[in-house]
């Protein structure tokens, strides 16, 4: 069958009748007669009794029905990305990102790219790294950012900014002098914040501690960066954290020092390996990679 075909046969599937179905389809009847006809005389077999102006469908007509179904909503699909085409104005980009930087790095991303992009649909979602994976696999996003580069043959991972893992503590806890070096597990003190279990920077800072014979206590174990960011903020505890979360604080609130040993932290602009990006994505991506580079530059107060 022809797609053409398809296209009949399931508008005469849902109205059941030849006069609907030329109404849903925007052609006359006669067209979907033989349009019809032509497809059965394929087939070799009739589809639809005709019974008193209505076409009852034949058992192979359900079969078939349920096999095009998804072909069907396929075609749908794409009618709508070819009349979004048709206007630039009508771009949509769809980007996802960790919690972190969609906080830390984003906002003025997009204020900086919607002076050029004022028409363009921005759809941004804030997932994990693993479901971000399944999003650009699954053509749900054209771009992503993470701080991990998830090693998946489907998915090209571009690094865009880089900068240290830092320890952040409440304002007034180090001196100028201390604020200038580089602080070691061994010259953790105080209350400590920790990142749950199985995160890949959490996992990191547990490691050095180990390394080096120092086992922290965290009393208090947070889900993201930002919670973090926002408890030392308020004079809860120090944590170790990216620099995009430590460089984004609440100036004056806090204070940041170097982590000894050095963990290098990356930006990774992720995108799908077989769908390149659009004008307004590839835009976007670099005002983004921008201004992570220019927080970092920035620094922690």
């Amino acid at each position: 069958m022809r797609l053409r075909h398809i296209e009949v046969f399931h508008a005469i599937m849902q109205v059941g009748t030849i006069s609907g179905a030329a109404q849903v389809l925007h052609i006359s009847q006669p067209a979907v007669t033989k349009v019809l006809q032509h497809a059965e005389l394929q087939l070799g077999m009739p589809l639809f009794e005709r019974v008193r102006g209505k076409l009852i469908p034949k058992p192979e007509a359900h079969r078939l029905f349920a096999e095009t179904e998804k072909l069907n909503r396929d075609l749908q699909g794409i009618r709508r990305l070819a009349a979004s085409l048709k206007n630039r104005a009508e771009e949509t980009v769809r980007l996802v990102s960790t919690p972190t930087i969609a906080v830390s790095v984003l906002p003025a991303a997009l204020t900086v790219w919607r002076r050029d992009f004022a028409q363009t649909r921005c759809e941004l979602a804030t997932f994990h790294t693993n479901e971000i994976v399944n999003a650009l696999r699954l053509g749900e996003a054209d771009l992503a950012l993470s701080l991990q580069d998830p090693r998946h043959p489907g998915i090209e991972a571009e690094p865009i900014a880089q900068g240290a893992l830092m320890v952040m503590a409440p304002a007034g806890t180090w001196t100028d002098a201390e604020c200038a070096q580089a602080i070691t597990p061994s010259g953790l003190s105080g209350e400590l914040i920790g990142l749950a279990d199985r995160d890949p920077l959490g996992e990191m800072v547990v490691a050095a501690c180990e390394a080096q014979d120092v086992h922290p206590v965290f009393r208090t174990v947070v889900q993201t960066y930002q919670i973090a960011r926002s408890l030392v903020e308020a004079g809860a505890g120090t944590a170790v954290l990216d620099p995009f979360t430590a460089a984004s604080a609440a100036p004056g609130k806090v204070q940041c020092r170097p982590w000894a040993p050095t963990i290098p932290v990356q930006l990774y602009l992720l995108t799908a390996s077989h769908a390149p990006l659009s004008h307004g994505a590839r835009e976007l991506a670099m005002c983004i990679g921008a201004t992570a580079r220019n927080l970092l530059d920035k620094g922690c107060s």
